[in-house]
């Protein structure tokens, strides 16, 4: 069962298991699994079943998991408002944890997000290390549904930036940031945890095959190796979607200059894509059985034509 098989990570992740699934049926004569998306009807179903609910609504959801092995949770609201974002996040999870629960589903993932930790910096922190403080009604409400998920034994995945094909926040807002303040950001030496969402999508789907790692666990999820903003930035002006830069700023101008030039980031947003930001991930990896792949930048490379046409259409309004 997935929640959330239309949006970037989802669909993703809906993309990986069918090939998967795929496979497994080969060896499953009559009784081939199958994937069942539960919310939105995704776009392209082929195969599978369709259960409509809405996280919204918990009575909706009644019956969604019957017959489900497993559950991967990857809807969620990112919305500024507060109510809307804790009726999705923190009571539409309790309820499908507690249908799951009904249901007998013997294998939880649910999808949380790095931007639990708050503001940072941070730099390479292990999970127990440091003490979560979000800042966001999204990230708040993320944090809390991490609260029933857990207590239902669900795997909980907190991924860093999640790049690739569909990604409409992190190179967005890093060519606005370029906009406003031309340079390297405080000299570009700032670290991110990071992760392909075709990378990502693996991960999952090597949990979802597996045992779980252990009743309530929490990982992080990006790939193991931090990205340099440097190396960031300059990957993105190789591929020829922002342009290069040629100096050094420190923090302070940074700052100043984010602050002379109005725009929709702002300063917190700024400090998480140009200063450390980055938490170990190793583990997660060794649980799934599967491997980290070539990391976010060759992603990026990957995308890149995809990355040069959004773009095009977001200057052009």
């Amino acid at each position: 069962m997935l929640t959330g098989a239309t949006g970037f990570v989802g669909s993703a992740v809906l993309r990986e298991l069918r090939g998967w699934l795929a496979e497994e049926k080969q060896g499953h004569g009559a009784s081939q699994p199958v994937v069942r998306t539960v919310g939105k009807r995704p776009s392209a179903e082929a195969d599978g079943e369709w259960f409509p609910a809405d996280l919204a609504d918990p009575a909706s959801l009644r019956g969604a998991c019957e017959g489900a092995d497993v559950l991967l949770h990857l809807a969620a609201s990112l919305s500024s408002d507060e109510s809307e974002c804790a009726a999705v996040n923190v009571v539409g999870t309790a309820a499908l944890m507690a249908e799951a629960e009904r249901a007998g589903v013997g294998r939880i993932v649910h999808l949380s997000t790095a931007a639990v930790y708050g503001p940072g910096p941070h730099h390479g922190d292990e999970i127990g290390k440091i003490v979560p403080a979000p800042v966001s009604a999204a990230s708040r409400t993320r944090l809390a549904a991490e609260r029933p998920a857990l207590a239902a034994g669900a795997t909980v995945l907190r991924p860093g930036l999640i790049v690739g094909q569909g990604d409409r926040w992190v190179v967005t807002v890093l060519a606005e940031l370029l906009d406003r303040v031309p340079a390297h950001w405080d000299g570009g030496r700032g670290k991110l945890s990071m992760v392909g969402v075709t990378d990502l999508a693996r991960l999952v789907t090597g949990l979802a095959a597996r045992p779980a790692p252990g009743a309530g666990a929490v990982f992080h999820a990006s790939h193991p190796a931090p990205v340099r903003n440097r190396d960031l930035m300059a990957t993105l002006a190789g591929h020829g979607i922002l342009p290069r830069v040629d100096r050094d700023l420190t923090w302070a101008e940074c700052v100043r200059r984010l602050e002379e030039v109005p725009g929709r980031v702002s300063e917190r947003q700024f400090a998480l894509l140009a200063r450390d930001h980055w938490y170990r991930s190793e583990d997660v990896w060794t649980a799934a059985g599967c491997r980290p792949g070539p990391g976010p930048l060759v992603r990026i490379g990957e995308a890149a034509p995809w990355y040069r046409s959004h773009l095009a259409a977001v200057r052009s309004g």
